[in-house]
């Protein structure tokens, strides 16, 4: 008897007043449809918010901002989350009601502060000196342990990376070479060393590998240039 396999739907939970909301529901023309991204009507309003999207994501909005007015319930916050949606999950999004802001734990110029802080997305950018290629030679430098004589640890390594353009022989200290060993680091497998933390990643096994299997449990890479 043949086995069947059955895709499960994902199940949709609904968390908050808004989390239904996938976007503004526009065509590739900027017209709202009647139902899409979990709006309905609001058309103009969907529609104008489709262009203020277009103005963000052209850099034409930058220190300005935007007030929607109307009375409650017609559908402002809905507008604002769609909008933020339309952005990406780069984009932070507050929401925040006017009970909020009057408290009197705190002061009402906290509480904005606050709500700004949380508004405010800062993206890092480090660049950093890694050296990346296939590894075509790794030879070691085994002394005696000094705590236990009979066993050899590495003081030193050899370490040989090959591109597309060129070949280069380094030599690394014994804490690098100790991580070769322990991540099992051999001939054709394609690595990454951070050269101011010391951390190596294996990114997978080359494409010119000798041996290559229908199942394995590591990638074929190609190597880098």
């Amino acid at each position: 008897m043949a086995s069947e396999i059955r895709e499960i739907a994902q199940r949709f939970e609904r968390v908050g007043a808004h989390s239904h909301i996938r976007g503004l529901g526009l065509d590739e023309n900027l017209k709202a449809k009647d139902v899409a991204d979990g709006l309905v009507g609001q058309k103009r309003a969907r529609e104008a918010a489709g262009v203020i999207v277009k103005m963000i994501k052209s850099g034409k909005m930058a220190g300005r901002g935007i007030l929607m007015a109307g009375p409650p319930g017609t559908g402002k916050t809905a507008i604002a989350v769609a909008i933020s949606k339309e952005l990406g999950r780069d984009i932070p999004f507050v929401q925040a009601s006017a009970s909020e802001f009057y408290s009197a734990e705190m002061k009402k110029t906290e509480a904005l502060i606050q709500s700004m802080r949380k508004a405010i997305g800062v993206r890092i950018r480090e660049v950093r000196v890694v050296l990346e290629g296939e590894v075509s030679g790794l030879d070691y430098n085994m002394v005696p342990n000094p705590y236990n004589p009979t066993q050899k640890i590495p003081e030193s390594a050899n370490l040989t990376l090959a591109t597309k353009d060129e070949k280069r022989t380094f030599s690394v200290s014994g804490r690098l070479a100790l991580q070769f060993m322990q991540y099992g680091v051999q001939v054709g497998d394609v690595i990454m060393i951070d050269k101011e933390s010391g951390r190596i990643s294996i990114l997978g096994k080359s494409e010119k590998a000798s041996k290559k299997y229908d199942l394995g449990d590591t990638e074929i890479v190609e190597v880098p240039s």
